[in-house]
C-alpha cells in the first residue's frame, strides 16, 4: 500500500486512493468528540453562513463554528472539544464549520472513500485504511501545523506497522516548542480553553473512524467501528 502526503485544499483536490483529511487542532477532534457523546452524526460545511442555513433545516441541529481560530458572535459553541464535551448531543447533528479541516474535506474530489481524522482516532483511521486494503492511502494535513503533520506521520507509520505509543510524544514535539502551542496553552485564546489541547492531543483516545460521504450540502461524518 502506498502512503502519500499531500497539504490542505490542494493537496485535498489531488488526492488520490482512500483519503484522509487531518484536523488535530481542533475541528476533527471536536467531531470525536461529539459522535463519542452520543451525537447522530456531523455535517460539515464550508461557510458560516452554510452552517447557520443547514442548522435551521436540520431538526434538533447544534452548531459548532469559529472563524480564524476565534468563536462567531451569535453560536454558543466554538470549535471546541471542550464545549463540546459539555454539551448534550445524544441523537442530535452537529453542524461544523472551521478555518481548516470542513473546507479541506469538503475539496475532496468525488468518487473517494474519505475519513476524517485527528491524533484521537488515529489508529482506528489506520486501521479502517487497513481493511479497505487500497491500493493507495493519501494522508492530507488541513494545514502545515506541525500537530497535523504529526498526526498524518503517525497514521502513516500505523498503516506501515512501524509506530507505538512513544512515537506519538516525538513526532508532537515541534508542537510544543511552537508559539502556536504557547499561545494556546495560555488559556487565554478566545473560545480555546486550555483544556482543548488536553483533549485533543490524546492519541487513540477513541476506538472508532470518521468515513466522510458527500451530501448535496455538505459533507457527513458518522462513526465506524475499526474491528
Amino acid at each position: 500500500m502506498k502512503v502519500t502526503h499531500a497539504l490542505g485544499i490542494e493537496g485535498a483536490r489531488t488526492a488520490t486512493g482512500v483519503v484522509v483529511v487531518i484536523d488535530v487542532l481542533r475541528a476533527f477532534s471536536v467531531s470525536a468528540y461529539a459522535l463519542a457523546g452520543g451525537a447522530r452524526e456531523c455535517l460539515l460545511v464550508p461557510t458560516v453562513e452554510e452552517a447557520r442555513a443547514l442548522a435551521a433545516q436540520t431538526p434538533d441541529a447544534v452548531v459548532s463554528a469559529e472563524v480564524d481560530t476565534l468563536p462567531v458572535e451569535g453560536i454558543a459553541i466554538s470549535n471546541s472539544p471542550t464545549q463540546i464535551t459539555h454539551a448534550d448531543l445524544r441523537g442530535r447533528t452537529l453542524v461544523q464549520r472551521t478555518s481548516a479541516g470542513t473546507p479541506v474535506i469538503s475539496a475532496v474530489r468525488e468518487g473517494h472513500d474519505i475519513y476524517a481524522a485527528s491524533l484521537v482516532v488515529a489508529r482506528a483511521t489506520a486501521e479502517a485504511c487497513l481493511l479497505r486494503d487500497p491500493d493507495e492511502v493519501t494522508l492530507v494535513a488541513s494545514a502545515a501545523f506541525p500537530e497535523d503533520l504529526a498526526c498524518a506521520l503517525y497514521i502513516g507509520l500505523l498503516i506501515e506497522g512501524t509506530s507505538d505509543a512513544a512515537t506519538v510524544e516525538k513526532l508532537l514535539r515541534p508542537l510544543y516548542a511552537s508559539e502556536r502551542y504557547r499561545r494556546f496553552a495560555s488559556g487565554d485564546w478566545p473560545g480555546f480553553p486550555k483544556t482543548d489541547l488536553d483533549l485533543a492531543l490524546i492519541p487513540d483516545r477513541f476506538d472508532f473512524a470518521m468515513p466522510a460521504t458527500r451530501d448535496p450540502r455538505c459533507v457527513r461524518l458518522v462513526m465506524q467501528s475499526a474491528s
